[in-house]
C-alpha cells in the first residue's frame, strides 16, 4: 500500500517545490544572500590587499579568505535553516490544512521527509550558488579542492541536522513562533554552550587547560568542527593522545543519531490521535 512506503515523487513534495521555487521571494532571497556573502568576502580581500605592498593576495591570505568565507557561510546557514523548517508542520496546523494533508494517501514518513527536503533544497541551492566565490581562493592557491569539498559536505550535514530539529519542534509544538524560538535555542546551544562548557570543564581540577576535555566538547560545536576540517592540526593539538581521532568523527556520529531520532519522533507524532486510538 502507498501508506507503507516513502514516495519520493509525490504531491506533497511537488507542492512544496512549487511554493518555494516559483515565487519572486526565492530569487530575491538568493540574490540578497549572495550580495551579503560576496561583499563580506570582497571586503576581507580588499583589507588584506591594502595591507600588502604588492597589492595582491598571497597564498597565506588566500587561505585566510577561505577560512573567513567558510565560517561566515556556516553562520548564515545556522541563521537561515531554522526559519525554513521550523514552521512547515505548525504552519499547516495554523492554516487548518494539516488535517486535509493527513487524509491523503501519503504516509507520515513521506510527509515529513518531503517537507524537510523541499525546505532544505532552497538552502542547498543558495549554498551551491556561492561556489563561484571560491574561485577567488583557487586563483591565489593555498586551499585544496578536497578541503572545499569536505566543507560543502559538512554544510549539507549541518543543514540536515538543523532542518530535522526544526521539523521536530514544528511537529510537537502548535505555534510556529514557539517552534522557531525553540529551534534557534538549539542553534545557540550547540554553537555557544558547547564552547563555554568545554572551557569550564577543561579548567576543573587542573591549573592549566585540559585540552582533551575541551576537544571533546568542541567536537559537538559546528564552528569548531569546521575549523578542524580546514586546519587538521587543530584537532591534533587537542587530541594529542589519540592521533587518529578527528573532531568530525564525534560530531557526525553523535548528531547522526540525534538526527535520526528526531525524524523518527516527528513521523511518530505527526498523527498523535491515531496513535492513541491504536
Amino acid at each position: 500500500m502507498m501508506n507503507s512506503k516513502l514516495n519520493w515523487i509525490n504531491p506533497v513534495m511537488e507542492k512544496e517545490f512549487r511554493l518555494r521555487m516559483r515565487t519572486i521571494r526565492s530569487p530575491i532571497s538568493i540574490l540578497v544572500y549572495l550580495l551579503a556573502i560576496g561583499l563580506i568576502a570582497l571586503g576581507f580581500a580588499y583589507i588584506n590587499m591594502r595591507n600588502m605592498q604588492s597589492g595582491v593576495l598571497s597564498t597565506a591570505n588566500s587561505s585566510q579568505l577561505f577560512y573567513f568565507l567558510s565560517g561566515t557561510q556556516l553562520v548564515l546557514i545556522a541563521f537561515m535553516t531554522p526559519g525554513l523548517t521550523a514552521g512547515v508542520i505548525s504552519g499547516e496546523r495554523e492554516k487548518q490544512t494539516l488535517n486535509m494533508l493527513l487524509t491523503t494517501e501519503q504516509s507520515s514518513g513521506t510527509i515529513i521527509l518531503s517537507k524537510l527536503f523541499a525546505s532544505l533544497s532552497f538552502m542547498l541551492l543558495t549554498v551551491v550558488a556561492t561556489m563561484p566565490l571560491y574561485s577567488i581562493v583557487f586563483l591565489y592557491g593555498g586551499v585544496s579542492p578536497l578541503q572545499v569539498l569536505s566543507v560543502f559536505v559538512f554544510y549539507i550535514f549541518v543543514m540536515l541536522l538543523l532542518g530535522s530539529v526544526g521539523i521536530f519542534f514544528s511537529t510537537i509544538l502548535k505555534k510556529t513562533v514557539i517552534s522557531v524560538i525553540a529551534t534557534y535555542g538549539f542553534v545557540l546551544f550547540i554553537f555557544g554552550f558547547t564552547a563555554l562548557a568545554g572551557l569550564f570543564f577543561g579548567n576543573i581540577g587542573r591549573r592549566g587547560m585540559n585540552e582533551e576535555v575541551l576537544g571533546y566538547f568542541l567536537s559537538f560545536n559546528p564552528m569548531a568542527v569546521l575549523v578542524s576540517l580546514m586546519v587538521p592540526d587543530f584537532a591534533k593539538e587537542l587530541f594529542k593522545g589519540h592521533t587518529h581521532l578527528q573532531m568530525w568523527h564525534i560530531f557526525v556520529a553523535a548528531y547522526a543519531v540525534l538526527l535520526s531520532l528526531l525524524l523518527w519522533l516527528s513521523v511518530r507524532y505527526l498523527r498523535p490521535i491515531m496513535k492513541r486510538r491504536k
